[in-house]
């Protein structure tokens, strides 16, 4: 006799479009404008470098401190958003990081110098980083366990989807009206978020599991998720960790800004102990080197992609003298390879798994870097180039929140993914500068060029051989698989759900 499991299923499968119900389009249509507005703030300062500089005055490796502004209080920003997510909601706190991040960029409108504007930087870095974490939530928890690839692709190419935006408009804003402009129009996001408050349904993994506990009957907070009770739960400890913060804070902004001059390093490593001593906290005993683990995997990505997000504009303007016009049609390219990019990394990873998808579209996107900085006289041949090289290279970034997420359990998912994410995203702080630096020796199209290859073949290793995971197995063997997904599984996820099952039974076997 046959058993069940051995008959095929004839049974016709619905496309899977059809598997998402409005209300979870809904959530990602909103969570999709938001981060398009994200794109949008964030991507303004490197598209008005140059005007910026010749306002105040600056040389090339002080403006680019600007852009690294942002990523100084990412750290902060995505874990206490991403707390205030995991405690009351993640439409919450996604209402929360909107409207931080866009009085932010009204405020750079108004900056009278480098350091009024840095200050302004700051505060969008705080609500860019709790949009990251929080949307990326809200989303992945929103829609089905097998889709959450493509739910996560389709959600991060809003953010390339700003940055056409913002380029089309840098072409017309610019040259009539000045720079200044560009950022007063940040202040629309505010409407999107007043909408997002009146319309949007919590997201479904966190209501169920709040709605488990009692939390969302109107049972006292006490019996919410609180991911910090680790670093706050004394006095003592909130004492001590109160000022880490504050020092980690001051380090960081000396390490990347003339105030840092002639102590650089010394600034950068104790910044670098301060937050791994977070994350020893936060990731406790069994989780610790899986946290720095993910830190160091998302700062190398930022290291290879960042250059290139960052300098783009001051390349093709510098180097290759191009108009305001050709800058933007050149980005106009870039945001829709990324685009699409983000689009086929989230088809592919639920096709493939999430780390092989990664890995090998990062070393398909390798045999782009340098043709790319290699093109001088053809605008048209530039632009195909940076769509491909950016739909491979950069477009992966689209399931990279699916990759980090998924390490967490839905409780301390948003504060976990916040801090982790944000913490790495310091290497997007540090590749404009180190772009610039290496630009002083060699040409700037060289140096980004040097930098993205060298840093893509190492985010290859660390993600396609599961390196995080594995490392955090060394302290203990009860670390699960994707967290994300349910049901059957494919590819690599399957393989390290598979793993973390073995560890979990011989763990328990010899207790």
């Amino acid at each position: 006799m046959t058993h069940p499991a051995d008959t095929p299923d004839r049974t016709p499968r619905r496309a899977w479009y059809h598997e998402v119900a409005p209300r979870q389009w809904k959530a990602l249509s909103a969570a999709w404008l938001g981060y398009l507005l994200d794109g949008f703030d964030f991507v303004l300062i490197t598209l008005v470098l140059t005007e910026v500089a010749d306002d105040f005055r600056l040389d090339t490796a002080t403006a680019a401190s600007l852009v690294s502004a942002s990523f100084v209080t990412r750290w902060l920003g995505g874990a206490l958003l991403g707390g205030l997510g995991d405690r009351h909601g993640r439409r919450t706190a996604m209402i929360t990081s909107i409207l931080l991040y866009s009085l932010g960029t009204f405020a750079c409108g108004f900056a009278w110098d480098y350091t009024s504007l840095f200050a302004a930087r700051l505060v969008i870095g705080v609500g860019m980083a709790g949009e990251y974490s929080t949307s990326v939530t809200y989303v992945l928890e929103s829609w089905p366990g097998r889709l959450r690839n493509r739910a996560s692709g389709f959600l991060i190419s809003g953010y390339p989807a700003g940055t056409v935006v913002a380029a089309q408009l840098y072409a017309w804003v610019v040259p009539a009206w000045g720079w200044r402009w560009m950022f007063r129009l940040g202040l629309l996001p505010v409407l999107v978020a007043l909408w997002m408050r009146r319309s949007l349904p919590e997201a479904g993994d966190w209501q169920a599991e709040i709605a488990a506990a009692g939390g969302g009957n109107g049972a006292g907070h006490e019996e919410r998720p609180n991911p910090f009770r680790s670093l706050f739960g004394g006095r003592l400890r909130r004492l001590v960790n109160g000022a880490v913060a504050m020092v980690a804070s001051v380090a960081l902004c000396c390490a990347f800004t003339p105030l840092g001059t002639g102590f650089v390093p010394w600034a950068a490593t104790v910044a670098t102990l301060c937050l791994v001593a977070f994350a020893a906290q936060l990731g406790g005993r069994g989780g610790r080197l899986l946290y720095v683990a993910l830190m160091a995997t998302v700062f190398c990505a930022f290291l290879y992609s960042w250059p290139v997000q960052a300098l783009l504009p001051t390349y093709l303007k510098s180097d290759l003298g191009y108009t305001p016009r050709q800058v933007g049609d050149v980005m106009f390219f870039a945001g829709f390879g990324t685009m699409a990019g983000c689009w086929l990394a989230g088809f592919t990873g639920d096709l493939l798994g999430t780390r092989r998808a990664c890995a090998y579209t990062l070393l398909a996107s390798l045999a782009f870097v340098f043709p790319v900085f290699a093109v001088r006289g053809s605008l048209v041949g530039l632009g195909v180039l940076i769509f491909v090289l950016l739909a491979l290279g950069q477009g992966i970034s689209g399931i990279l929140p699916k990759y980090i997420a998924g390490h967490f359990p839905t409780a301390t998912r948003a504060a976990s993914l916040g801090f982790v994410y944000n913490v790495g995203a310091l290497g997007g702080a540090v590749a404009p500068v180190l772009g610039a630096q290496l630009a002083r020796g060699m040409p700037l199209g060289r140096a980004l060029a040097v930098l993205t290859f060298g840093l893509t073949l190492l985010v290859v290793v660390l993600v396609g051989g599961d390196v995080p995971r594995r490392l955090a197995r060394l302290v203990s063997r009860q670390v699960p698989g994707d967290q994300l997904v349910s049901g059957p599984q494919r590819g690599a996820d399957a393989e390290g759900g598979a793993d973390a099952a073995r560890g979990d039974a011989s763990a328990g076997a010899t207790q």
